[in-house]
């Protein structure tokens, strides 16, 4: 019997094919879609998902229910020892707390992480997962370890348009009418636990050397030592357009020289809530494993 196991959900944006390359198990998140149930990267593709959002369906996230989280966890478990599940954030959804209270009838088999990490971050968690399970960590340890550093990452977003922050009541009608007359393009961040408002921009130009900015600043400052040590990584996400994204990656090239970028669609979760076009510029601390020796 194999050791330990990985296994993450598809809001770390990990797709079914890229988990079986990498050897690890990635769980496809449930949406409801005009009350009919989908799940990603199974029976709706991110193609499917963003023509439906140009429909105005009503599109809502869900977690998987508690039967289908044990039978996935039970059928890994025939071939592994332990498994260390890494969910997204606690302070985004509730599935993190419903997989903690489940883990609890399987006598230390299964660690659920709770790192505060959501979509290329919480692949970053995979990675670290990863590699502390091949220096021989058991799941117990790689828990702790990924939860000890889980407030050191910084993920910010800008978006194409204010329509779904108003659908979702995060501002107002007016707010919304006001600020697209004026072209404004908010810059939101994620560290840890909730989405919040960074910066308004008057334009996506502009709104793009923000995020670069505010990542300079996180690495001058939080996250120096981490940079300094050559522990830190750089990712990017986009909401659908793929086109877009690899003109921001020669522009956050350009910014941050000698960086290897984890370029990756955005998260279906967090993209249902900001609608297509959204950019993302991530950094995260990467474990160190020379140091857990």
């Amino acid at each position: 019997m194999k050791k330990i196991a990985i296994v993450t959900d598809s809001n770390s944006g990990i797709t079914q094919k890229e988990g079986k390359e990498m050897g690890i198990h990635v769980l496809p998140m449930p949406f409801s879609i005009n009350d009919e149930v989908f799940y990603e990267d199974i029976t709706l593709s991110q193609e499917e998902f963003y023509q439906r959002l140009s429909e105005d369906a009503d599109i809502s996230t869900s977690q998987p229910s508690l039967g289908e989280l044990t039978d996935f966890w039970d059928k890994i478990l025939k071939e592994y020892e332990q498994l260390v599940h890494i969910p997204m954030s606690s302070g985004l959804s509730a599935s993190c707390q419903t997989a903690t209270v489940l883990s609890q009838d399987y006598e230390g088999r299964v660690q659920v992480v709770n790192n505060q990490r959501i979509s290329v971050t919480q692949r970053m968690s995979v990675l670290d997962a990863m590699a502390l399970a091949e220096e021989g960590m058991n799941a117990l340890q790689i828990k702790e370890v990924l939860e000890k550093e889980k407030m050191q990452s910084s993920i910010y977003i800008t978006l194409e348009t204010l329509k779904y922050l108003k659908k979702g009541g995060r501002i107002t009608p007016a707010a919304a009418a006001i600020g697209t007359m004026l072209k404004l393009k908010p810059v939101l961040q994620i560290q840890g636990e909730k989405l919040d408002a960074y910066a308004k921009c008057r334009g996506k130009k502009q709104a793009r050397k923000t995020m670069i900015e505010a990542m300079k600043k996180d690495m001058q400052t939080r996250f120096a030592s981490y940079v300094q040590d050559g522990c830190f990584g750089l990712m990017l996400a986009y909401a659908g357009n793929e086109e877009e994204a690899q003109d921001w990656k020669q522009e956050v090239q350009e910014a941050f020289p000698g960086y290897p970028l984890i370029v990756d669609p955005l998260s279906l979760s967090i993209a249902c809530h900001i609608g297509y076009g959204a950019l993302a510029l991530a950094g995260a601390k990467i474990v160190d494993v020379r140091a857990k020796k």
